[in-house]
């Protein structure tokens, strides 16, 4: 059902105990592009080849959802509702949702060691999670932990996941909602019309996550 839902252009927001979990669909979506037009700041771009973060994708893709679920600075309440993280643990088993990570590697780290596991005593500092539907991934959240080192660490992830997604020919990245934080990398508005229309022609198209 939830996976139909998604196809069908609705997205899940916890509005709290008394509202609950409610289906949205926007008059316009958030969309990141995936051309030229994706912005990365000169700053931001200094931060990505410094190779501060280790990345990795599916990797620790409960604890993602879990970060992002956690109250922060200026948002005391969550929308990740229990029953919503449940859901999209299952479908990350099944394959259709996916993580990016962003590590903080020991002191003394030295790049060589075994391919997409960070080293021991590594500590999450960032991260983001989505829907893989076709060749539409469906951003759900993104957070990140400055006071334990990680700055910049979910904008890192969301450079990463860009650039897989262009790697693997998908042809959109919905962000939902529009927001000032997104605004910096080129997010645009999408009328819902033009969504649902790119959704029935990509939902099914036979695109790799790996």
């Amino acid at each position: 059902m939830v996976l139909e839902m998604y196809r069908e252009g609705w997205f899940p927001m916890y509005e709290g105990p008394r509202e609950g979990v409610r289906w949205l669909q926007p008059e316009h979506r958030g969309i990141i592009p995936l051309d030229e037009k994706f912005h990365v700041s000169r700053s931001l771009r200094q931060r990505v080849r410094s190779g501060r973060f280790l990345l990795t994708s599916d990797l620790a893709f409960d604890e993602v959802i879990r970060a992002c679920g956690q109250p922060a600075s200026g948002r005391e309440d969550t929308w990740l509702h229990p029953e919503i993280v449940h859901v999209f643990g299952l479908l990350h088993r099944a394959g259709l949702a996916h993580s990016v990570e962003a590590w903080l590697p020991p002191a003394g780290y030295q790049a060589g060691g075994p391919a997409g596991k960070p080293p021991k005593g590594s500590i999450l500092v960032g991260g983001l999670y989505g829907l893989h539907l076709g060749s539409v991934f469906c951003g759900e959240s993104m957070f990140s932990r400055p006071a334990l080192g990680g700055t910049d660490a979910s904008k890192v992830c969301l450079v990463s996941l860009v650039e897989r997604l262009r790697r693997q020919r998908f042809t959109l990245l919905d962000a939902q909602l529009t927001n000032e934080h997104l605004n910096q990398f080129g997010l645009f508005e999408m009328p819902r019309a033009e969504y649902l229309l790119h959704l029935s022609k990509h939902a099914d198209d036979p695109m790799s996550w790996a």
